[in-house]
Formats: C-alpha cells, sequence, structure tokens
C-alpha cells in the first residue's frame, strides 16, 4: 500500500497532519457509509476528513471525496443533520500527530517516522491524555518537515473515456 494522504487536524491554534483516520471506526460501528470512489493509490479511503479539538473534544468539521459515481462527498452525505459539524462520540483510540523532521520515509499507510510522535488518547471523543514519543534527530537539516506523501498513482475518474472532458 502506498503512503497514505493523511486527515487534517486544528489543534492548539494550528493545521496538523493526523496519521489516524476516526471515520473509519464509525463506519465499522454500523454507521452511514458511503461508497466513496478512490482516485489514487494515496488515498484508499476515498476521503479526507478535517477534525478540530475544541475544549478537549474531537469534531468532523469537515469532508472532502468523491462518491462512486462522480458525486462530491461533504460532512453532510454522512451526517445530514449535522453538516457543519458532529462531536466524534463514537471514537475511542489514539490519534497520531507527527512532529519535526522525517527520519524515515515508508512507502506504506503510515508508516513514516519523524523526530517526534504527539499522541492523543481519545475516549467517546474526549482527551484524556496526552504523550510525547522522541524518535531520534534528523542528521540533516535539509530533511522534509511535517508528513507528505512522497509518491502516488492518480487513477481516471470513472465513467469517462479517453479523451473525454470531465
Amino acid at each position: 500500500m502506498t503512503a497514505q494522504i493523511a486527515e487534517r487536524l486544528h489543534y492548539q491554534g494550528e493545521d496538523v497532519a493526523m496519521c489516524t483516520n476516526p471515520l473509519s471506526d464509525y463506519f465499522a460501528m454500523g454507521g452511514t457509509n458511503p461508497r466513496f470512489e478512490s482516485n489514487c493509490t494515496a488515498l484508499w479511503r476515498g476521503y479526507v476528513g478535517s477534525w478540530e479539538i475544541v475544549d478537549d473534544r474531537l469534531y468532523l468539521v469537515g469532508l472532502s471525496g468523491t462518491l462512486e459515481g462522480g458525486a462530491d462527498a461533504t460532512l453532510a452525505t454522512i451526517f445530514p443533520d449535522f453538516p457543519d459539524r458532529v462531536f466524534a462520540h463514537w471514537y475511542s483510540g489514539t490519534i497520531r500527530i507527527p512532529q519535526g523532521k522525517q527520519l524515515e520515509y515508508v512507502h506504506m499507510g503510515y508508516g513514516s517516522t519523524f523526530e517526534r510522535d504527539l499522541f492523543l488518547d481519545i475516549e467517546r471523543g474526549v482527551i484524556v491524555a496526552t504523550r510525547v514519543r522522541h524518535n531520534g534527530t534528523a542528521e540533516s537539516d535539509n530533511a522534509p518537515e511535517s508528513y507528505e506523501v512522497g509518491a502516488m498513482t492518480v487513477f481516471p475518474r470513472s465513467g469517462k473515456g479517453e479523451g473525454e472532458s470531465a
């Protein structure tokens, strides 16, 4: 599997990459799960969620993706009663936020290693603990900083033949 595009999280005044997919837990619990279309190897789940932490509570505040058939997916696609933001009460787990310079790029999932990982332990949508793991120091000042995907293959949109425009 190719390295995956990270979810986005607004936390303590910063927008950061979040190498965790809390919405997949919602789908696994039987929540509304539309069929997303994956348009590249770096986004097998077919969507990117935008999240925020407010008063130690995790909220899903946006969703972008494409549904099978070509329609755009939004937060209202999954939560029609909460089109602007929804409290992630279904999520209990650990959110990983890579920090610092990249120590090793791994072309699979969220496997790359960075100088530090900030972990947010969540119980039913509420932060119960935070911790930092130090993974080392980059040998080069030129090492990439912040999480990014190194390479991907983009697929043509379904339903369009060669030479047709969208």
